[in-house]
């Protein structure tokens, strides 16, 4: 693989946008694809990515290839639908994942890959679009350590936090272990707040309360400045991904089997704010949907 490898990237959304132009500034040739929003492909674009028209195209122009989606579903239609990446790649080739995806697909996928020559190595990112803009997102590598030791030097063009975890389909467990951990954490959070605006709690003195003690967490940190001044941007994750994410955990929990009531009660939480149509709402409104439960109020929702 040449020095500057040649990088394609589909899936530039709120975290790719960022993990994509940091390879870019690296200097490693980018060929990105079409998303629904345009705005950041044709900023890449006019930083001096090519735009691909398809998945097959990109890979045929492609070393390596990464995809941010928004699930499993999406991987496998994008790596072996028609005119997929599968069908331009070359053997030699790797394919990274950083889909907060689910492992038994992406162990499924990774077989069929090496039937053609090609490697897998599944890199799911951690924190929020900022840190992506930033260049300090945090990842968990999982695959075959060659094929790891290959990719390496292109993920720590956007990741300053990089975990080995083991074969392929390690860095997705650990990234959906963690995501049950901080999402489960803010549906206690949301349901905590709604309760306590009900019952006319000064939610600045809650946030004084809980800041100092032992229920603090990074978590709450994020998901307070909304319930206080409206403020959504420090968790730009949108509804639909935290219940995806959910789901997908639940699902993983049970076959192994592993308990899982925790998080079955954490999840119909944000299946429910899915169902009421908020899937494109950012994570920390989830307080003022569950007020309106019990017919509380906490901040009017935004436009």
């Amino acid at each position: 693989m040449s020095e500057q490898t040649r990088v394609g990237y589909i899936g530039v959304g709120l975290m790719g946008h960022g993990a994509a132009k940091h390879i870019l500034l690296k200097g490693h040739p980018l060929t990105i694809l079409g998303h629904r929003n345009r705005a950041p492909v044709d900023d890449l674009v006019a930083q001096g990515a090519t735009e691909a028209r398809s998945p097959a195209e990109l890979a045929r122009a492609s070393e390596v290839v990464f995809l941010c989606l928004p699930s499993s579903i999406e991987v496998e239609a994008t790596v072996l639908g028609e005119n997929g990446v599968l069908d331009g790649l070359r053997p030699g080739a790797i394919l990274v994942d950083s889909t907060s995806a689910d492992p038994t697909s992406t162990r499924r996928l990774g077989r069929i890959l090496a039937e053609r020559g090609i490697g897998m190595v599944d890199a799911p990112i951690g924190r929020t679009p900022r840190e992506a803009e930033m260049g300090k997102l945090s990842t968990f590598l999982g695959g075959d350590p060659a094929h790891v030791a290959r990719i390496r030097p292109i993920v720590e063009c956007y990741a300053d936090t990089i975990i080995e975890a083991g074969e392929l389909g390690a860095g997705h467990t650990l990234k959906l272990v963690n995501n049950f951990i901080s999402i489960g954490t803010s549906a206690v959070i949301a349901e905590a707040v709604a309760t306590a605006s009900k019952l006319g709690v000064d939610l600045r003195k809650l946030y004084e309360v809980v800041s100092a003690g032992g229920a603090n967490s990074a978590m709450f940190q994020m998901m307070m400045p909304w319930a206080l001044e409206g403020d959504d941007s420090r968790l730009k994750g949108p509804i639909r991904i935290a219940a995806k994410d959910m789901r997908t955990y639940c699902r993983m929990a049970e076959a192994a089997p592993a308990p899982a009531f925790v998080a079955q009660a954490c999840s119909q939480v944000w299946q429910m704010a899915l169902a009421q149509g908020h899937g494109e709402r950012f994570m920390p409104v989830l307080p003022e949907i569950v007020a309106r439960l019990s017919r509380g109020h906490v901040r009017d929702l935004p436009d």
